[in-house]
This record gives C-alpha cells, structure tokens and sequence, in this order.
C-alpha cells in the first residue's frame, strides 16, 4: 500500500489513508513534518528513507526540514539518495548526512545532456518577450515548458502571449493547489499550448508528450539547467532545449557548458539577434567514472 502527502489539498484525506498500513509513503518535507507533529505519523520503523532530486532537497529550500526528518528515523536503515547532479558543495552536505556512502552513477551529466537538441539565442533583454512570440509562430512547436526565474516573470509572459493570441498559462507557488492543477490538465490535453513555470513550481510537473522547453531566462545555478531540459527528455525520446541569453546572462552560459562540457550552438539567425561571442570552454570530455556496486553487506550498513 502506498500514499502521498503534500500541502495545499484537504488534510482531512490524507490523514484518513494514514490510518491504513502504509507500506511507501511520497512526502513532501514541510507536509510530513506537520503530520508528524500532529501525531499521524511516526518513522520509527521506517527501512528505507529515499531522498529525491537530492541536490535541489539540501538547498536553502529544504536543508532544514530534511535535517529535522532525519532526526525521527531510526538509526538502523537504508539511505539513498537520488539527483541528476550533484554540485561539490550539496556532496560535502550529503557526506555529513550519510554514513560511508557508496556514489552510483547511471550515466554522466554530459552522455545525457547530450539526448536534448540545444540551442542559445542571443538577445536583448527587453526583446525576450518578442523573441519568444516570433518562435512560436513556428507550429512544430506544439507543447512548449517556458521557464522563467520569478513569479512575477511567469505571470507577465503570460500577458505578453496573451497579447499576441497565444494560448499560455502560468504556474507558481502564488497560485492555488486547484489553479496550478487546472493549469497543468490544460496542458496535458492540449487546451494551453504554453506552460510558463518557476523551477520550484516545475518540480511536480510530470509530462510526456513535451515538445520543447524554453528558458526565457538562464538559471544561475547550471544544475538547474540541466533539472529544466531533462523535462524534454522521457522515456528516451530526443527534446529540444531552447535558451535565451541577454548580455548579463553570459556568465551563466559559461558555467553551464563547464557542467555539461558542451558548447552549445548560438542561433544569430533572426530579428533580434544581438552579437555574442561563443562561451570558451575546455573541449575535452570528461571521463565517466565506472558505474560502481555494492554487496547486499555493505548495502545493509549504508545509512
């Protein structure tokens, strides 16, 4: 049997399939902490605690929460954590966590970067929005993910859209559990063509059939790049990431080629190109680290 909580839906419900023998339980850290302290839950048996998307769980964000759930498991346990990357300083943060860990690695950042078509358009800052209204007159852009880095962002790309008749919605951590989850449905069944999403928000938006993702402003974390692209890429079909880059985004190109030793094309071939020049980085690849296991012994001892 299993279950999930999370905020902004009705406690009453969750609390009632709690009452039932739960055999996996899907939290989110601030819900879990709320339910515990109430007395619904207690992780004094708890086997096994799986951390997801590890690295975006011991940011700023979470650090806290995460901290005050693993005080209530019992010290006999599995640990595992699972991310897509894992930058030096959420590894140093890892490692105080667990105890002799073993790192798994299924395939490099670089080979999987590699699955998503890339592509960077120069542009002027104030020319993003027209920018984006210009690609979208191409049709084979059926079903596109655009990110911004604020809410307030998201919400005006959407009335830029509007403007130009293009279907689009926003989703936020401003915007309520009904509204988000209607925004989300309509784009699923095709009724919004356009997504527009903050990278929080972005983080339980799970969909399959997603032609493109836009980022209308580059993320200045570079693993936060590669969480956005990854999103056009499921179940192995080949996406396309497109990027827009201003004059003082160019700093964050260059830390995201390092991440996935790369250089990504820069498209100068429509109206609002601006010069840039190619972000340097080294051209050598990085050499993948053998895949490494463990023993059922060893796994029984990593906490």
């Amino acid at each position: 049997r299993h279950t999930v909580i999370f905020w902004w839906v009705s406690q009453h419900a969750q609390t009632e399939r709690l009452k039932k023998w739960i055999d996996i339980l899907v939290a989110t850290p601030g819900r879990l902490l709320d339910l515990m302290n109430q007395g619904f839950i207690n992780l004094k048996n708890v086997e096994i605690f799986i951390l997801d998307e590890a690295d975006r769980m011991l940011n700023m964000w979470f650090i806290n929460d995460v901290k005050k759930v693993l005080t209530k498991l019992p010290t006999k346990k599995q640990t595992l954590f699972f991310s897509a990357t894992m930058p030096k300083e959420i590894l140093t943060l890892a490692n105080s966590i667990l105890h002799n860990p073993v790192k798994v690695e299924v395939a490099p950042v670089s080979s999987t970067a590699d699955t998503v078509k890339q592509a960077v358009y120069s542009v002027k800052k104030h020319d993003k929005k027209l920018l984006l209204a210009y690609l979208l007159k191409n049709p084979s852009i059926v079903s596109v993910l655009v990110f911004t880095r604020t809410k307030h962002w998201a919400d005006r790309v959407v009335k830029d859209l509007e403007k130009v008749w293009v279907v689009a919605e926003a989703i936020h951590w401003n915007k309520s559990q009904n509204a988000r989850q209607r925004a989300l449905n309509n784009f699923k069944t095709k009724q919004t063509r356009v997504l527009v999403a903050t990278d929080i928000a972005a983080r339980w938006i799970d969909v399959d059939d997603l032609s493109h993702v836009i980022n209308y402003d580059l993320p200045n974390e570079s693993e936060t790049y590669v969480h956005r692209i990854w999103r056009t890429w499921r179940a192995g079909q080949s996406g396309i990431a497109l990027s827009f880059c201003d004059g003082e985004e160019v700093e964050y190109l260059q830390d995201i080629q390092k991440l996935i030793w790369r250089k990504i094309d820069i498209v100068e071939d429509h109206p609002f190109a601006v010069k840039m020049q190619q972000a340097q980085i080294s051209a050598q690849k990085k050499t993948s680290s053998p895949q490494k296991t463990f023993s059922s012994k060893r796994k029984r001892n990593y906490r």
